[in-house]
């Protein structure tokens, strides 16, 4: 069997429609949406809803880790505007062409950036959607674990430790662990480009010592320091980031 892994899709529709190619089924480890292109400030729902000047400025604010001002900066764009409406909108018209663009089947689970209550909203047969399940394919159990911890960002999608820890424990033994988020290891989690740290899991890295599957995949951390690690006899792998490479990871058995 054949499968095909992304993360980090971030609007990139047109390459996902062809991500699934040769493959028996694709995974998505989330973050579909794209609220603003660091590479490219004309991109994304921010620049839409506020222009490519604004953007230029908050990317810089983030960049230099001043993230108390890049929310203040924010705060005064948003004002006057019903930002939950403005968001869920523009979102909405990014899932309808992401999830029309999923293969069948696709097994997806949500990043840090994706609104999980939209999500129903846009699943069709052949999309199967797992966040602290699991999937048997071809004799293997694959377990996925969407969304990330909290962070500066204050991204849509992160909830704590202790709700993140009871969904990878409620996995059990699986031969894949899928997750949005790398687990916590400094060269899996460093952005080499954003020069700063990620948010990993312990919770993850915990899972990988006791129950030892045979690969862990992740996305998240966009120019990772390290792509792949052993962790004992579990192999560590940064699927990359399929909005600028379009290219899916392959796993075959």
């Amino acid at each position: 069997m054949r499968v095909h892994v992304v993360s980090d899709v971030h609007g990139n529709s047109r390459d996902l429609a062809r991500a699934g190619e040769g493959a028996d089924a694709l995974l998505c480890l989330g973050d579909l949406v794209l609220f603003l292109d660091y590479a490219d400030h004309s991109r994304g729902i921010f620049p839409e809803l506020f222009g490519e000047e604004n953007t230029d400025r908050i990317v810089e604010l983030r960049t230099a880790r001043r993230f108390e001002e890049a929310r203040a900066f924010g705060a005064r764009l948003w004002a006057g505007l019903d930002r939950r409406s403005a968001i869920e909108g523009a979102v909405r018209k990014q899932y309808a062409e992401l999830f029309a663009a999923f293969p069948q089947p696709t097994y997806a689970t949500y990043g840090n950036v994706d609104i999980p209550h939209l999500w129903p909203e846009y699943v069709r047969p052949g999309v199967t959607v797992l966040d602290g399940e699991r999937v048997e394919l071809n004799g293997r159990v694959f377990g996925f674990v969407g969304g990330g911890l909290p962070s500066p960002m204050r991204t849509p999608y992160e909830i704590d430790e202790e709700t993140y820890a009871a969904k990878v424990a409620a996995l059990g033994e699986v031969d894949v662990l899928c997750s949005h988020i790398p687990p916590d290891v400094p060269e899996l989690c460093y952005d080499t480009v954003a020069r700063r740290f990620e948010r990993g899991s312990s919770a993850l890295l915990e899972a990988i010592h006791e129950i030892r599957p045979r690969y862990a995949l992740f996305g998240h951390v966009h120019q990772p320091l390290a792509r792949r690690m052993r962790i004992g006899r579990t192999e560590c792998v940064n699927v990359g980031h399929f909005a600028s490479s379009g290219q899916p990871w392959a796993l075959e058995w």
